[in-house]
């Protein structure tokens, strides 16, 4: 046999190897999935039942040549229908027990018929004998062990020594002293090893009892974690120290299998089914778990046309010698959690600006009681100073000049008064010609300031008439309603020159709206308007209101020529927030859109371009109302 064979032979896969799959021939398919231990005695019952029957064909050949060949014509086959129908047993049987016990019996009475047909002293303490103990109590336990050790004990003390004195108690059992000696060796070495024999059975049966409940423990605990990592929608796997997958819980599998079109199998690399951005994003985290340390990150990627946030942790695995040998990564999609964080976080901002807005308006209401109230004085004292400045009697100064020139030009006046009183008379009919016209141009100031302080008193007026209907639902005339709301800003068109024109369609019906939110929609657009017209520097600036109806919709057009809205910043014109304007806040749009929905409508923004205009269009329901 060549080096190579020997050391073939002497590996693990060589003689140890075959030796297991010849024994593994004799038993079935059933029986070669057991657990090791039930499998190391059933491999130990075949291989002694197929070597004692080598054994038995082998002494039955040589007996055939020998003198007691009609003993071995007989005894021989039936020894081996034996030893072939333990081996049948043992591969059919649901228990060991059987063949076991049919094995021992037939090895038990071929050592009884052996030491006692034979005619030799020392028969009996063979050291094949001493297997048999060993071997029961292997196979059917300590009990039938100690049966089968008591049956040898008690044939090598009493029963070989009485066959070989003819059964005559006259003559001494044994010999001579070192036969004696012998035997009772035998006896003992049999009890013995069958005692370290049940010993070494109980302490491996106390040991795979301990071993069977830590494993069933271990076994549960396992299925209740795998249930636990099976149910949750967590995402969940583990890798080894190449990144290859190892495990995954159905939720990660069905990840993967989104982003790869296909389920990934154990042993792949998992960078294989990582988009490029998570991948490089996590290069670092793997490499701080991969160093011993826990690591945690928040990552965003495409899956598909879904942008998601998962929340990732990993964990290394350790082994006894505290190195790493893996990693456990657990994931979480936190893509609605941050959403809803998101829209919590605007409703909460949304809510200080109305709460704030809330605050001014009942500052604003307070304030526009006492203007009224202070515009009412001013009222009166206007009328009073009118009253007055007809009332003085500047007409009086002619009359008195004339008296006086009738007086000078008498022929009784004395020559030698003061030349300058003849000039009395002049004097006072240019006084009383100033003062007139001093009074009259009074009298108009006093006029204006009078049609002023009205004005303001109907603006007061109609602020104090909206802000006492708001949350009120009520018809409203949208015509009218817009007057209003341009009587506000009036001033503002006529001084900066815009061109205002107002396209009402026929017949208009009117909505069922809270006037408030209606008239605080308009005001914004005009102001937005006003400004988008001011900052174009244009010269014909131009503003044009629209409203005209279809079907069971209100539109209301705001279009003007200004500055125009850029296409990147039409998509995000109504986000809390946005704004392009230096000094703006980014709430009235936001703020509008929101009160357009909650009447039940729209607000739409259309523009072509930076410096080409833009029309805002607010639709209405006409037989529909919805309150905040």
């Amino acid at each position: 046999m060549s080096s190579s064979s020997v050391r073939a032979w002497r590996g693990e896969g060589g003689l140890r190897a075959w030796l297991l799959e010849g024994l593994d021939l004799l038993l079935s398919e059933p029986q070669r999935r057991l657990a090791p231990e039930e499998l190391g005695r059933y491999r130990v019952l075949v291989g002694a039942a197929a070597l004692n029957l080598v054994m038995a064909l082998q002494m039955m050949v040589f007996g055939l040549a020998s003198e007691e060949r009609a003993f071995h014509l007989v005894t021989g086959p039936l020894v081996l229908a034996g030893y072939g129908s333990v081996l049948v047993l043992a591969r059919r049987a649901r228990s060991l027990w059987l063949p076991s016990l049919l094995l021992c019996s037939i090895l038990g009475v071929g050592v009884l018929a052996a030491t006692l047909t034979l005619r030799v002293p020392q028969a009996s303490t063979h050291a094949a004998i001493m297997l048999l103990p060993a071997l029961a109590a292997y196979l059917l336990g300590a009990r039938m062990g100690l049966v089968f050790t008591a049956l040898f004990g008690l044939n090598t003390l009493l029963l070989q020594p009485l066959v070989q004195v003819g059964f005559d108690l006259s003559r001494p059992l044994f010999p001579d002293a070192m036969s004696r000696q012998l035997s009772i060796i035998a006896g003992v070495s049999l009890l013995g090893g069958w005692a370290l024999n049940w010993l070494h059975v109980t302490a491996r049966e106390a040991s795979q009892s301990a071993l069977h409940r830590a494993l069933k423990t271990l076994r549960e605990s396992e299925g209740k974690l795998l249930s636990l990592i099976e149910s949750t929608d967590d995402l969940v796997m583990s890798l080894d120290r190449e990144g290859h997958l190892l495990t995954a819980n159905p939720a990660l599998r069905t990840l993967l299998v989104q982003a790869v079109g296909r389920e990934l199998q154990p042993g792949e690399p998992i960078s294989d089914a990582l988009p490029v951005e998570l991948r490089e994003h996590l290069r670092g985290p793997l490499t701080q778990a991969l160093g011993g340390q826990r690591a945690k990150t928040e990552t965003r990627f495409w899956l598909g046309e879904r942008l998601l946030t998962v929340e990732i942790v990993i964990n290394p695995i350790r082994e006894e010698g505290g190195g790493v040998v893996g990693l456990t990564v657990f994931g979480r999609d936190v893509t609605e959690r941050n959403e809803a964080e998101a829209r919590l976080a605007e409703l909460h901002r949304s809510l200080l600006d109305v709460s704030r807005r809330a605050g001014m308006a009942e500052i604003a209401t307070g304030v526009l009681h006492n203007v009224g109230n202070t515009l009412n004085s001013v009222n009166v004292s206007t009328g009073v100073v009118t009253e007055r400045l007809r009332a003085l009697r500047v007409s009086g100064l002619t009359k008195t000049a004339e008296l006086l020139r009738e007086h000078t030009g008498a022929p009784d006046f004395p020559p030698t008064a003061n030349p300058r009183v003849r000039q009395i008379p002049d004097y006072l009919e240019a006084l009383e010609e100033q003062l007139t016209r001093a009074r009259e141009a009074v009298l108009d100031e006093v006029r204006a300031l009078g049609e002023s302080v009205d004005h303001i008193k109907s603006v007061v007026s109609m602020q104090q008439q909206h802000a006492r209907a708001a949350g009120v639902l009520e018809r409203v005339e949208v015509p009218r309603l817009i007057d209003d709301a341009l009587r506000l800003h009036a001033v503002s068109f006529e001084q900066l020159g815009i061109q205002l024109r107002r396209e009402y369609g026929h017949p208009l019906s009117a909505v069922l709206v809270d006037r408030h939110k209606l008239l605080q929609i308009l005001v914004n657009l005009l102001s937005n308007a006003r400004h988008a017209l001011v900052d174009s520097g244009r010269v014909d600036k131009q503003l044009l209101i629209r409203v005209e109806q279809a079907g069971a919709r209100l539109r209301i057009s705001v279009a003007e020529n200004g500055v125009g809205i850029a296409p990147e910043n039409l998509v995000r014109l109504f986000t809390q927030g946005f704004t392009t304007k230096k000094d703006g806040h980014g709430f009235g749009l936001h703020i509008s859109a929101l009160s357009a929905g909650e009447l039940g409508g729209a607000l739409h923004a259309a523009s072509e371009g930076p410096g080409r205009g833009a029309t805002f269009t607010l639709e209405l329901p006409v037989n529909e109302a919805r309150a905040a």
